[in-house]
């Protein structure tokens, strides 16, 4: 099998990515590799510390916040998030998830944050975005969620939400990205703070997670890689280092606003292996990585799960599909290039980040590749 570097180096050849870092750790050994530009000018090598935008892998960090907010005791995962949400109070749901968006009935029951965490609260994406439901939230909420820049603030955010129909009713059916914002809104909410402020002091620091937040300061700005879209043509900036991530945005994405290190999500990892370590418990930390979905909860996701399930934040293997597939493997993709996955079983962490942004959900071959070898002896 070819080596990480070896790996790595074929795709930045081959021009599918100008660079990228991957770090693959088997219990205390740990195994990096950087490779290519930050750029595809070649300005600068790509560093074991460059910074990335790492979309995606940003939910299972938020879900964490959520659930040490539960170890606090100030919220339980049976709360109507009303209480805190209270647009979401009275939400009306599509008679039929493809139905016209004035044909609606009330929801049988009240949302919970049980359902946020499993991405059950009826908001959202299935497999098909014609239902018109569904485009109204691409359309005026979620968009390309890598514009941070472009959503409101939190409150209008909501607002706008709670004119929506839902389109299924809580708890009925699995629906990608929507809930991760709803989450970073609940935790602003419960607090009295931003998410960018308590996740740097309950996340961020006790993990010692330093490169990690909403925002590159402009002292690190040297270490933070451009952002490309694939066109006919080749790699296309889409976001220079001085770009939407060089300022807080209005709306911080629990869904995929954060950017990070190779390490730093390490260290996040790490924790989650450690079940829970100092941050969570390690009841909390189990439910995160523990599958919550029916098997028709599981089909009706399959553009995005391909058969996986579904933990607080992250996708959980179920069964050998491919061969990268190892049974309790915790993780998800990011749009802008990322992946991040741990396997409490072997007790590893995987973690490949590059530049170049998601075409569709299938992932590509460096992706496939990767896993592959992530998963290596224990298969």
């Amino acid at each position: 099998m070819m080596e990480l570097q070896g790996l790595l180096e074929s795709a930045v050849s081959d021009g599918f990515v100008p660079g990228a870092v991957a770090l693959v750790a088997r219990g205390d050994e740990v195994e990096v590799a950087a490779v290519g530009s930050v750029d595809v000018e070649g300005t600068a090598p790509m560093a074991r510390d460059t910074i990335f935008r790492i979309a995606s892998i940003t939910k299972p960090i938020v879900a964490a916040a959520v659930m040490v907010l539960v170890d606090d005791g100030v919220i339980s995962l049976d709360d109507p998030v009303a209480k805190w949400l209270p647009e979401l109070a009275s939400p009306k749901v599509v008679r039929t998830p493809a139905g016209p968006v004035a044909d609606v009935v009330p929801a049988n029951r009240p949302i919970t944050v049980f359902d946020l965490l499993t991405s059950r609260a009826g908001y959202g994406f299935p497999d098909r975005f014609d239902w018109p439901a569904v485009q109204l939230i691409a359309e005026r909420l979620q968009g390309d969620g890598r514009e941070v820049q472009r959503p409101p603030a939190p409150d209008e955010w909501m607002a706008v939400l709670a004119d929506i129909p839902m389109v299924f009713q809580p708890g009925e059916q699995w629906l990608y990205n929507a809930c991760s914002d709803l989450q970073g809104v609940l935790v602003s909410r419960v607090t009295g703070r931003s998410l960018p402020e308590f996740l740097a002091e309950r996340v961020f620091e006790p993990l010692a997670m330093a490169d990690t937040g909403f925002a590159v300061p402009a002292g690190k700005l040297d270490r933070f890689c451009g952002y490309y879209r694939a066109t006919d043509d080749g790699l296309e900036l889409a976001d220079p280092p001085d770009g939407q991530w060089s300022r807080l945005p209005a709306f911080p994405s629990g869904a995929g606003g954060l950017v990070s290190t190779v390490d730093d999500w390490h260290a996040f990892g790490r924790m989650l292996l450690a079940g829970g370590g100092t941050l969570l418990s390690a009841e909390s930390t189990g439910l995160m990585l523990a599958d919550h979905l029916t098997q028709a909860q599981r089909d009706g996701g399959t553009l995005f799960l391909e058969g996986q399930g579904w933990g607080f934040g992250g996708s959980v293997d179920v069964a050998r599909r491919d061969p990268w597939n190892v049974p309790g493997r915790y993780g998800w993709v990011g749009g802008t290039g990322t992946s991040a996955h741990v396997t409490p079983g072997t007790g590893t962490v995987a973690l490949l980040m590059t530049q170049r942004a998601a075409d569709s959900p299938v992932p590509p071959k460096l992706f496939r590749d990767f896993w592959t070898y992530s998963a290596g002896e224990h298969r």
